[in-house]
């Protein structure tokens, strides 16, 4: 497949949008507005990609915020970076200790599923190895929304309302007061075109923007969080968050048709996408909507996932390897699995044989694929007293069984469900993708990729196109013009296809692609606010 051809290819329902000096694609204009502000100040598209992520804090809390995590790939002098910077549990927390509180599972909201935040620590780390400015410049343009307010955009609105309305019936103790006070001011959740400010939000970014962080980690920020979890018998502690460190890793990676997929190692759920894909690459596909295509995308993802949900965990306690489980072997004896019929998966044994996503370019090469999230919306339900501080609750996905490899356990990262994606061709840039929505993202990630590799569409094209997601069993949902024909010669091979309406548990994903001249070609998510800045 061309890619310079695929590029300036006309037929989708929006333009694609073009550039020469930068691009940056996220699913908030003030966001990606921001990007490209930092790009004309000098910044490089490291730098941009720091400032719209830490203004999607502000502008999309609903989200993502400050006390969540982030993963990042990084393309910069022909070579790809990858970042984890998702946290651990406390050092003090166990199953004996739940259990001693009447705890048999971990609940969504509270301090027990809360663990160590990384966006901060992100951003500083990005900013030192591979930025031009500081973060006293690059986050700014978060600084200046927070204080003197954002007006909310429809799909944000939402979202807003609908955690209100759940938090109010579910949020009870004097612990989560915070977070009404800071995202409902005025007893309701703000509306579409209403203003929101955080001034505490602003006066935080200030502090973590003039220590590189080091605030939140070891200063006067950690004390606070330390004082919130003991005065709410939380496990969390200062200790924890010093002893935090973004790590470092080497991106994993399948060959697609020539191309190179490329994706975050567990404990990030990004190798589910290239199980798939792997399972996938023993087909051949002419038509995308064909049931037969649609059948086998399905059958690769339920086998995907029935792996992931068993082995991906922190790398330190998983009973197998990316290697096993990416391996050509294991692809061949689950792709014998699929027949004609839909099958129940189950996990095989290869050892035998609420998030935000954005992209940012620059006219140097450089190119950056960033993912950030509380988890389920706005996280925990707790905002740290007077820092606009909303905690995630990542913790949620360890679970209590002892001989599961994501079991809980003192100082480990969880099972974690967002991630960044990136394609090369021939050890060059094609450029950074992804598809934000907890369970959602591998699975919009293998339809994005198919979507432009097997049925040559452009960025907009595929992310426009409609989606479908296993979501467990043999049960499908599908968007409303997901084509009926093809939802019942599925219904015949034995899924169970359920159109939904609400489009935003598809995912909302971004694309920029990079042709062989350096001219930039992105696409933005039709299903929330996105928007791409160019320059």
């Amino acid at each position: 497949m061309n890619f310079d051809a695929l590029i300036y290819r006309y037929g989708s329902r929006r333009n694609v949008v073009y550039a020469k000096k930068g691009m940056v694609a996220t699913g908030q204009p003030m966001a990606a507005q921001a990007g490209l502000e930092i790009l004309r100040a000098g910044g490089n598209a490291i730098d941009a990609a720091i400032a719209a992520a830490a203004c999607l804090t502000v502008v999309e809390p609903t989200s993502n915020g400050i006390g969540g995590d982030n993963f990042a790939l990084v393309w910069t002098k022909g070579k790809l970076h990858g970042l984890n910077s998702s946290g651990k549990s406390p050092k003090s927390i166990s199953i004996e200790g739940l259990a001693e509180r009447g705890i048999t599972e971990i609940p969504k909201y509270g301090w027990i599923p809360v663990t160590v935040p990384g966006a901060p620590a992100g951003w500083a780390v990005l900013a030192k190895r591979f930025g031009r400015l500081p973060l006293t410049e690059t986050l700014a343009p978060a600084i200046r929304y927070a204080r003197e307010g954002v007006i909310l955009t429809p799909n944000v609105a939402k979202l807003w309302e609908k955690a209100y309305k759940e938090y109010k019936a579910t949020l009870k103790g004097k612990e989560f007061a915070g977070w009404f006070e800071t995202f409902a001011p005025r007893g309701r959740a703000p509306g579409v075109g209403e203003v929101w400010a955080s001034p505490d939000h602003a006066k935080t970014l200030e502090q973590i923007a003039a220590t590189d962080g080091e605030a939140f980690y070891r200063g006067a920020l950690a004390d606070k969080i330390d004082q919130f979890s003991r005065e709410y018998n939380g496990f969390l502690r200062k200790g924890d968050l010093e002893e935090f460190e973004p790590e470092w890793v080497e991106p994993i990676s399948v060959n697609y048709r020539g191309y190179d997929i490329w994706e975050i190692p567990p404990n990030g759920h990004g190798i589910v996408a290239l199980m798939a894909l792997k399972i996938l690459s023993g087909f051949e596909f002419h038509h995308r909507e064909h049931a037969d295509t649609l059948h086998k995308q399905l059958e690769a993802m339920k086998l995907a996932f029935a792996d992931g949900q068993k082995y991906i965990a922190d790398p330190k306690t998983m009973s197998v390897t990316v290697e096993q489980l990416l391996s050509e072997e294991y692809a061949a004896k689950r792709r014998a699995l699929i027949g004609e019929e839909a099958l129940t998966p189950t996990s095989g044994d290869p050892k035998s044989g609420g998030t935000v996503y954005l992209a940012a370019a620059d006219e140097e090469g450089n190119m950056v694929s960033m993912i950030q999230s509380n988890y389920m919306g706005f996280g925990s339900g707790l905002v740290v007293p007077g820092t606009g501080i909303a905690l995630h609750n990542r913790g949620h996905n360890f679970t209590l069984d002892r001989n599961h490899d994501n079991v809980l356990a003192p100082g480990k990262r969880p099972y974690h469900t967002i991630i960044p994606g990136f394609i090369t061709n021939d050890n060059q840039a094609v450029g950074p993708f992804g598809v934000m929505g907890a369970f959602m993202q591998p699975q919009g990630h293998v339809q994005v990729v198919m979507n432009t590799i097997d049925f040559h569409m452009n960025p907009q094209e595929a992310l426009d196109a409609y989606r479908w997601q296993w979501v467990g069993g043999k049960t499908v949902y599908v968007e409303p013009d997901f084509p009926n024909h093809l939802a019942l010669q599925l219904a015949l091979k034995g899924h169970e296809i359920i159109p939904i309406l609400d489009t935003s548990i598809m995912g909302r994903g971004q694309i920029i692609w990079r042709n062989e001249n350096g001219a930039l070609c992105g696409g933005t998510e039709p299903r929330t606010d996105g928007t791409i800045a160019a320059w």
